[in-house]
């Protein structure tokens, strides 16, 4: 995972975070109960974050390039698709064996986090 790729991968998540914000707020409002709304939110809040923290990590890879960057930006960008995604599809069709997956994408948020941790805490070692 390269700098440019996390760049525009934050770029167009964050777009669909508007688009997906927008979408709930207007086309859903008389649709979803009060509680698929809220998971609906949830995912366009945990978007909306973890795309600033994929653009932050892809401005660092373009300063200096490190494999612990390049795994969490992997890790926030797999936590988007999967926790962000799974609350989604959860409100889109109401299935909630889906949110099996919402876990694992929580999962991917903090270990994407960790990792980057870790990458300032050894930066000055190198």
């Amino acid at each position: 995972m390269n700098a440019r790729f996390c760049l525009v991968a934050a770029s167009i998540s964050g777009a669909i975070a508007v688009m997906m914000g927008a979408f709930t707020a207007h086309a859903l409002k008389d649709t979803l109960s009060s509680k698929l709304m809220a998971v609906m939110q949830t995912g366009v809040q945990y978007q909306f974050y973890h795309s600033l923290a994929l653009l932050l990590v892809g401005l660092l890879l373009q300063q200096r390039p490190t494999a612990l960057l390049k795994v969490s930006a992997a890790s926030f960008l797999a936590g988007i698709v999967l926790f962000c995604g799974s609350l989604y599809l959860l409100a889109f069709s109401g299935v909630h064996g889906i949110g099996i997956v919402t876990p694992i994408g929580g999962l991917a948020f903090i270990a994407g986090w960790l990792i980057l941790a870790r990458n300032f805490i050894t930066l000055d070692k190198r």
